[in-house]
C-alpha cells in the first residue's frame, strides 16, 4: 500500500506528494519537519542539501520547497526510486537529484561539501554512526554544515565526530531528533 505527504512550507505548499511502503520507512511526520525547518530558516535559502536514506523524500522535497538550490536524495530501494522521481517530475524540481544507490557506496564517491545534511537511516541496523563518521572523514561537509539526525528513542550516540556541536533535541513518538553543527 502506498501512502502521501503534504509538504509543509515553500513554494509547494499543501502539494501532496506519494511514498511507496516499503519495509522500515517512516516518512517524517509533519510536526517534526515543521520543528526542523524552524531550526533550519536561516540556513535553508541557497543551501546544497543531501538526504541519506531518502525513503519517502520528506525532508529533501520540503527543502526544496523551501529555498535549498540543490537536494541530492540518496535511497537504495528501487520502487522508492521510482516514486521519488515521479514525485520530483511532477513538482518541476530541477534542483533535486534522485540516485538509487547504497549510501555507503555513495559516500566513496567524490562531491563538493554539503550545507545540510538530513540522515534517517532505517532503525535497528546501527547506521547512524558510521553514516556520521564517514560524512566526517571524508569530506562531504561544508566547514560549518548543519547535520539532522532522526534515530530511535534512547539510541546511545557514543561516537560521533567529535567536532559535531548539538545544537537541538527533541523527541516525538519512537523517535528522537538531533540538529548538529559541524565546526572546524
Amino acid at each position: 500500500m502506498d501512502g502521501k505527504l503534504r509538504i509543509i512550507g515553500g513554494q509547494w505548499r499543501s502539494r501532496q506528494l506519494q511514498f511507496t511502503d516499503a519495509p522500515g520507512l517512516r516518512p517524517t511526520p509533519s510536526r517534526v519537519r515543521e520543528t526542523l525547518f524552524n531550526w533550519l530558516q536561516h540556513d535553508i535559502i541557497n543551501s546544497r542539501c543531501l538526504d541519506l536514506f531518502a525513503g519517502s523524500g520528506a525532508l529533501g522535497f520540503e527543502a526544496a520547497s523551501r529555498g535549498a538550490n540543490r537536494v541530492t536524495q540518496v535511497e537504495k530501494n528501487p520502487q522508492s526510486c521510482r516514486q521519488l522521481k515521479a514525485n520530483a517530475e511532477k513538482l518541476n524540481a530541477k534542483q533535486i537529484k534522485i540516485v538509487q544507490q547504497d549510501v555507503f557506496r555513495f559516500l566513496t564517491s567524490v562531491d563538493e561539501p554539503y550545507n545540510i545534511v538530513f540522515l534517517d537511516p532505517p532503525f535497528a541496523q546501527n547506521l547512524t554512526e558510521q553514516s556520521c563518521q564517514w560524512l566526517e572523514d571524508k569530506d562531504w561537509l561544508s566547514p560549518e554544515a548543519k547535520i539532522y539526525l532522526e534515530v530511535e528513542k534512547n539510541l546511545a550516540l557514543n561516537h560521533l565526530p567529535s567536532n559535531w556541536l548539538q545544537l537541538k533535541k527533541k523527541s516525538a513518538g519512537q523517535v528522537d531528533y538531533y540538529l548538529f553543527q559541524r565546526n572546524l
